[in-house]
């Protein structure tokens, strides 16, 4: 059996099955297989999505005893070769046309004020990109708590207003994340670790309003997705196991902090790990990258989506990065004005 367990690259190879029949039993089993056998992360993701579904797990180990052996993963997909190649071609174009880090944070507390502050104005836009009709007064009354799908019909059944809600559970799990690597953690390790349960919060009010399926948090995605409007086609959902993985080590060890911030971005979104919400992650993600080269919490404005897209697409499909790293650079340099509205 663990042989078999060590074959798996990602919890979400079963989550699908556990959450839609609601395993809680075997998935408590599974986590204590997982963190037996050396799969520590495997492990506390199936945990945490069990539980943000609401059911009960508890955890035990089916093994006697520790794997006596580290046990070796299957063969790695040729998409991650690739995908080195692509992070180093780029490397130095991004580091041309991106201004260079400000260095450390020293007022940490200051630095997280300014998140907090330019939240509403952050989930407009980030929203209105992805499609959703927001106002800033609906993103307002979500974080205010006025929003109350128990006893409001019409809020259940909203699904900008779940966006929404989603979005500001996602926000303060991402502030905590920035919260760490202002602290001194590996900015590339902690998006590893925490950008999963970014995932699970963007989407949880939908779930529990009942228009996603629990196992719609499971993670990365099982199928294939294709982006409306775009020649470039994300890896395969096999490949996406590998791919993932090989990205957040690119991260971790990257040691240019403007690098870190566009193609952080960038090929998170070409990966399209999951079957929604990567735009919104991706825009997380480059944010927390952001913080830990001290470089301000950075919008991406709403009006300028087609230029947003236009280079995304450049980068994807012609391989050319120096359009996106300039778009990037002159959100990171502009002041985004408040939203203001009901």
């Amino acid at each position: 059996m663990r042989v078999a367990l060590s074959m798996l690259r990602d919890a979400s190879e079963v989550l699908g099955p556990l959450l839609s029949g609601g395993h809680s039993t075997v998935a408590g089993r599974l986590v204590g297989a997982f963190r037996n056998i050396g799969r520590r992360k495997i492990a506390d993701d199936i945990l945490a999505s069990m539980q943000a579904a609401g059911y009960d797990v508890r955890e035990s180990d089916p093994f006697e005893a520790p794997s006596p052996l580290p046990l070796l993963s299957k063969e790695i997909s040729p998409s991650v070769n690739w995908l080195r190649i692509l992070w180093e071609s780029m490397r130095e174009p991004v580091i041309k046309h991106f201004p260079p880090s400000p260095g450390s944070v020293k007022n940490i507390e200051g630095y997280v004020k300014q998140i907090e502050e330019i939240y509403v104005t952050d989930a407009y836009h980030s929203l209105s990109i992805e499609g959703y009709r927001v106002s800033p007064g609906l993103i307002d009354r979500v974080r205010q708590g006025s929003w109350n799908p128990d006893v409001n019909d019409s809020d259940k059944a909203h699904k900008d207003a779940l966006a929404a809600r989603g979005y500001w559970q996602a926000f303060q799990a991402v502030k905590q994340s920035i919260q760490k690597i202002l602290a001194g953690e590996c900015a590339g390790g902690v998006a590893d670790d925490d950008h999963s349960r970014w995932y699970r919060e963007l989407f949880a009010p939908s779930v529990e309003a009942g228009l996603c399926k629990p196992s719609d948090l499971a993670g990365y995605r099982n199928g294939s997705v294709f982006i409306r409007r775009s020649k470039h086609v994300p890896l395969s959902h096999a490949a996406v196991r590998d791919a993932m993985p090989a990205f957040f080590d690119l991260l971790r060890n990257e040691r240019d902090a403007a690098v870190r911030v566009v193609l952080g971005h960038f090929i998170f979104v070409y990966i399209h790990p999951y079957m929604d919400g990567n735009g919104r992650i991706g825009r997380f993600l480059m944010n927390a990258m952001l913080a830990g080269g001290g470089y301000s919490w950075t919008v991406i404005p709403v009006e300028k989506r087609a230029d947003y897209l236009s280079a995304l697409e450049a980068a994807s499909v012609d391989g050319d990065i120096v359009p996106f790293a300039k778009f990037i650079a002159s959100c990171v340099n502009a002041k985004v004005q408040p939203v203001a509205g009901k």
